[in-house]
């Protein structure tokens, strides 16, 4: 579920919001939880997100709970990405939910491309040592994906579909891809959703992501910051 807090407006391009994020940077998160009326829980064991949450209500996302990109008039997604030191992520990505029933056309029409078309990517500390409310916000940035990039994550979709007609859901593993993955996403193990095997006959399996892999963001910050 997205947050927006009223008080705050959609910022009116992408200036706007990349200034805005700037203006955060440096501050902690538990600064701009209170700023926003958030409240600011001792660890994440049962509020996983609760970074992102922070981050959507003081830049004005508007997305809601519809499905479109965070920042619905832009067409930008806003991922932060939490840090194990300056330029080491800590975890994979989550980008979005799989439709294990078809993954599309195309992946420039699929829900995971449309997604990372363009991102607002925010680090923060991630550090588990570092009281969530005491870790800082990192510079952001604005990111679409290169020529190279798109073809490598377009392989990496286009092996997962031709995986999902060929053996159905269970061929999706989180061993495949080479800077996208697939793997389960759900808050506990008895949530399902409809598939199919690979006889093609419908099932429920329990849900699964689309994530990017750690090397993959890496090479981001190592672009975006020149490490």
């Amino acid at each position: 579920m997205r947050y927006h807090d009223p008080m705050v407006t959609a910022p009116r391009d992408e200036e706007e919001l990349h200034h805005r994020a700037t203006a955060l940077a440096g501050s902690t998160l538990g600064a701009v939880a209170g700023r926003c009326g958030l409240a600011v829980p001792t660890d994440l064991r049962r509020s996983k997100g609760w970074a992102g949450r922070v981050m959507e209500t003081a830049l004005g996302a508007d997305g809601g709970s519809r499905a479109v990109h965070d920042f619905a008039h832009l067409g930008v997604e806003l991922k932060t990405l939490p840090l194990q030191g300056p330029t080491e992520p800590r975890e994979t990505t989550y980008v979005c939910t799989a439709d294990l029933t078809s993954l599309g056309e195309s992946w420039e029409a699929s829900w995971v491309g449309r997604k990372l078309a363009r991102v607002l990517w925010v680090p923060v500390e991630g550090d588990p040592a570092i009281p969530p409310g005491e870790r800082r916000v990192g510079t952001p940035w604005l990111w679409s994906p290169t020529a190279e990039q798109t073809a490598t994550l377009r392989s990496d979709w286009e092996a997962f579909r031709e995986r999902l007609t060929l053996e159905g859901a269970a061929g999706l593993t989180a061993h495949a891809g080479t800077w996208l993955q697939v793997r389960p996403k759900a808050a506990h193990g008895r949530a399902r959703t409809a598939a199919f095997d690979a006889e093609g006959r419908r099932i429920t399996v329990n849900p699964r992501g689309f994530y990017l892999r750690t090397a993959f963001t890496r090479a981001l910050l190592a672009e975006a910051f020149g490490e």
